[in-house]
C-alpha cells in the first residue's frame, strides 16, 4: 500500500460552531480566529494505492459554486485537488474509486464538475462509494443539515451510473489493507477508513475528530446532529486507538496532519505529531 496526502486547500468556518460548547478562551489557543470569529481549516484528503486500485478519500469543496457561496467560506491556501494529484504524478482519469466519508459539501464538492450547463463526475473512470443509509439521509435532508447537502454535489453522482453502496457493516473490508468503521453522531453512517500501512494502523478521522484540538471528549462540533452519540463514539475509538497504537489522520486540522496518542493521568492526550512522509 502507498498513501499520499491530497491537499485541496483551506476554508474558514465559525470558531464557535466548530468547537461547540467549549469557551473561546480555550479553543482560540489551538485554532486562532480572525476578526470575524472565523478559523482556518484544511480540506486534507488522502490517496490510497492498494492492489490495482487508486482510491481517493473525499474530494474537498470543489470549484463549481458561485461567488456568493464561496464568499461565506473564504477559500485560501495553495492546495488544490488537481494540483495535488499532479504532484503525485496522476490525473483525475487515473482514480479508480472515490470513497466519500459523507456527503457534506466540503467533502464531496470536488466529486462533480460543471461543464457548460452539465454537472459531470470529475473522475470519469472511478466508482463512487457511499452507503445506502447515509445516501438516503443526504437526499432527504433534515432542516439542520440541509445547507450542507447540496443536490448539485450529490444527485449527479447517481445519475452518472457510477455510484455504488457498501454495507453498513463494522470493519467492512473495502480493499486490501482498507477497512471501514461507522459513526453516527456527526451525521448518519459516516464512514471512517481504517488503513494498514507500514506496520501501522491509521484511522482517517473525517469529521469525528476534525483536528488535534478535538481530542478531548467534550470538544464536539455544534454541527453534529447527535452530540451525545459523538461523545460515546469518540471515547470508544480513542480508547482503542491509544491501546492499540493507532495513528490519527486529520482532515481539517490546518497545521497537523497526523498524531499518535498517549494515556496520561488526565486522560488520552496527543502523542507525537507527524506526517505521512515521516513514517
Amino acid at each position: 500500500m502507498n498513501l499520499y496526502t491530497v491537499d485541496t486547500g483551506n476554508f474558514k468556518l465559525d470558531g464557535g460552531a466548530m468547537h461547540g460548547v467549549v469557551p473561546k478562551s480555550l479553543w482560540q489557543k489551538h485554532n486562532p480566529a480572525d476578526e470575524n470569529n472565523l478559523c482556518s481549516w484544511k480540506m486534507r484528503c488522502l490517496l490510497v494505492e492498494t492492489g490495482n486500485r487508486r482510491i481517493l478519500i473525499d474530494t474537498g469543496i470543489g470549484d463549481k459554486q458561485d461567488a456568493r457561496f464561496f464568499g461565506h467560506y473564504h477559500l485560501h491556501g495553495e492546495g488544490s485537488l488537481q494540483g495535488s494529484l499532479h504532484r503525485i504524478g496522476l490525473s483525475t482519469d487515473d482514480i479508480t474509486d472515490v470513497f466519500l466519508t459523507h456527503l457534506h459539501f466540503d467533502h464531496v464538492g470536488g466529486a462533480i464538475v460543471r461543464s457548460g450547463e452539465q454537472l459531470l463526475p470529475a473522475f470519469k473512470n472511478a466508482t463512487y462509494w457511499s452507503n445506502e443509509r447515509h445516501w438516503d439521509w443526504a437526499v432527504h435532508p433534515n432542516g439542520r443539515e440541509k445547507a450542507s447537502f447540496l443536490k448539485e454535489n450529490i444527485l449527479p453522482i447517481q445519475e452518472s451510473g457510477q455510484l455504488q453502496f457498501i454495507p453498513t457493516e463494522e470493519n467492512f473490508q473495502f480493499a486490501e489493507g482498507f477497512k471501514v468503521k461507522f459513526v453516527h453522531g456527526h451525521t448518519e453512517s459516516m464512514m471512517l477508513p481504517f488503513l494498514d500501512y507500514k506496520d501501522q494502523h491509521i484511522l482517517y478521522c473525517a469529521d469525528l475528530l476534525p483536528s488535534v484540538a478535538h481530542l478531548p471528549i467534550p470538544w464536539v462540533m455544534a454541527y453534529d446532529t447527535r452530540p451525545l452519540l459523538t461523545l460515546d463514539e469518540k471515547e470508544r475509538l480513542l480508547t482503542a486507538a491509544q491501546a492499540e497504537n493507532w495513528l490519527l489522520y486529520f482532515e481539517h486540522d490546518a497545521v497537523n496532519e497526523m498524531c499518535s496518542l498517549q494515556r496520561t493521568d488526565k486522560g488520552i492526550k496527543t502523542g507525537q505529531l507527524l506526517t505521512l512522509e515521516e513514517l
